[in-house]
């Protein structure tokens, strides 16, 4: 009503609006995927993929990733007024640097195929056409849905790293979730680490002025808590009977659980191995026009040779950018030279 004072939201309520904004854009995109899958031809898969359903379900998949990321700058700035935090941004979190790749580097074309792959192999493993196809379409949304919210996550650790005021996150952990999340609930961590994830985790930052970095986060539920409220029968299914029975018999249940993240190398820069991806490098793509304008800048191009500038070094993601920054001024440069922060989208 007119005259009544609105309450403002705590970083706890945003972080939820946040998931649940976060989860749509991931089952959006894991419906689309769905109806054209059906779209398919049994009798010619590879072929109706590449003709028609493959180039859709891969637009489907790099609008969901752009529609994930978009709203990353304006969570974080809305957890940094509800945190009386003052902004002091180094740049815009560019959405369109999330979408068109998968999370490991690799181009959504070739990701998105494996359904079809798995789809042939369970026919020549003497699976029946309906099975067959079911099979490849639970492949499908599986990865369609990690995509859509790997990017979001991804363009909301940038958002965090180009947000100096803020110094950490907090690891919002929602129901389901299983152990390897579980064990990670409430916990803090500084602007550089980046996000633990698995296929299927719809874990989400909560931007943060962290006190303890590493540890439990007095304001979010942690693994004991949500261990708690989870019935007999759920402990059971999510951490095994044994595992659950020693949680209950007093266990940490970091000791019972082992988290564990996937590492995807590429070469080898910095003096170690790297994680790169060649999206945006292409002749077209964001990172090698930024570079070919670099190299005209520098005077090692002229404009009028610009269709014979070659990209010769490799694109890091944002993960990657964390680990090798001796400071967050030198990953916020890394950032803005590889096109994931800018003042111009």
């Amino acid at each position: 009503m007119a005259g009544e004072d609105v309450r403002r939201l705590s970083p706890e309520e945003l972080a939820a609006q946040y998931y649940v904004a976060q989860a749509r854009h991931a089952r959006r995109a894991a419906d689309r995927v769905q109806a054209l899958w059906a779209e398919l031809d049994r009798r010619d898969l590879t072929g109706s993929w590449e003709a028609l359903v493959g180039p859709q379900v891969v637009r489907a998949v790099a609008q969901g990733q752009f529609a994930a990321a978009s709203g990353a700058d304006e969570y974080v700035d809305a957890v940094s007024e509800a945190d009386d935090v003052v902004p002091d941004r180094a740049g815009r979190t560019r959405a369109l640097a999330f979408a068109g790749r998968a999370a490991d580097g690799r181009p959504l074309e070739s990701l998105l195929y494996l359904p079809v792959i798995t789809t042939k192999r369970s026919l020549a493993a003497g699976a029946d056409d309906v099975e067959a196809m079911m099979t490849g379409l639970n492949q499908l949304l599986r990865i369609a849905a990690s995509e859509v919210a790997d990017a979001g996550r991804s363009a909301a650790g940038v958002s965090i790293a180009g947000q100096r005021t803020i110094n950490g996150y907090i690891r919002v952990v929602n129901a389901p979730a299983c152990a390897r999340c579980i064990i990670l609930a409430g916990v803090e961590y500084g602007w550089n680490r980046g996000f633990q994830r698995h296929p299927k985790c719809d874990c989400v930052h909560m931007p943060a002025r962290l006190l303890a970095r590493g540890r439990l986060h007095a304001g979010a539920t942690n693994a004991r808590q949500y261990f708690d409220g989870l019935s007999r029968t759920e402990q059971n299914r999510v951490f095994t009977a044994a595992g659950a029975q020693a949680i209950r018999d007093g266990a940490k249940i970091s000791q019972v659980v082992n988290a564990r993240r996937g590492i995807y190398t590429v070469g080898d820069q910095y003096g170690r191995r790297i994680r790169a991806t060649r999206e945006g490098t292409t002749r077209s793509g964001l990172f090698a026009s930024l570079e070919r304008h670099r190299a005209i800048a520098r005077g090692d191009l002229r404009p009028a040779d610009h269709r014979k500038f070659q990209l010769r070094s490799p694109r890091l993601l944002p993960e990657q950018i964390y680990r090798v920054a001796r400071s967050r001024d030198e990953a916020i440069g890394l950032l803005q030279h590889y096109g994931y922060l800018g003042w111009h989208l």
